[in-house]
């Protein structure tokens, strides 16, 4: 049976790191897995989507509408923008962040409000969390995006392999403390 999982978020989150990590944990894990990258923007601030499908034996990355097993949001908005990819009985992780385009920065519009509310009245399987928070606290809000796919490993429930050691194999030795953390904060949320 294959999986397919949707990251959405915003450039600069570390989305494509977050889903290249979990890639090539899936392939440790003996999975075939394919990988597509779309970026709304050449630059940090633009709409970023990553899906990531895995199983036995995967033909294409593409998810369809309401195909997506899990939609892993980095930021609400993002999960309201694509939620009709999210599959019934799906499961919904997000990150109870804001990011403000420019036209809310301008005061042109309003950032919605009760964004999380209003996607658990739409979706049984709801984990909302603070994981920009959690990052701050750690030390470095850039590490959001490891705690995210700590969430996400847990959701998934992928024992087998050591994540640890992948995340190592991705990021500077400089940042492998503060990312182990992350990580082991993820997976426990």
């Amino acid at each position: 049976m294959t999986k397919s999982i949707l990251f959405v978020g915003v450039g600069g989150q570390g989305i494509i790191l977050a889903s290249k990590i979990l890639t090539e944990g899936l392939l440790k894990l003996g999975f075939d897995v394919k990988m597509s990258e779309i970026h709304g923007m050449a630059q940090r601030g633009g709409s970023v989507t990553t899906q990531v499908r895995y199983g036995k034996k995967v033909y294409s990355p593409c998810i369809g509408k309401g195909e997506a097993d899990i939609l892993i949001a980095f930021e609400k908005v993002e999960a309201v923008r694509w939620l009709h990819q999210l599959k019934p009985g799906g499961t919904l992780l997000v990150n109870d962040y804001e990011i403000y385009s420019l036209p809310v920065l301008m005061g042109q519009e309003s950032y919605p409000d009760q964004i999380v509310e209003r996607l658990q009245e739409k979706v049984k399987n709801v984990k909302a969390f603070k994981a920009a928070q959690m990052a701050e606290d750690l030390g470095n809000i850039k590490a959001q995006n490891i705690i995210l796919l700590g969430a996400l490993i847990k959701a998934l429930d992928l024992d087998g392999v050591d994540w640890f050691e992948i995340l190592k194999e991705q990021i500077p030795p400089k940042l492998h403390a503060l990312n182990i953390q992350a990580l082991e904060a993820g997976m426990n949320v």
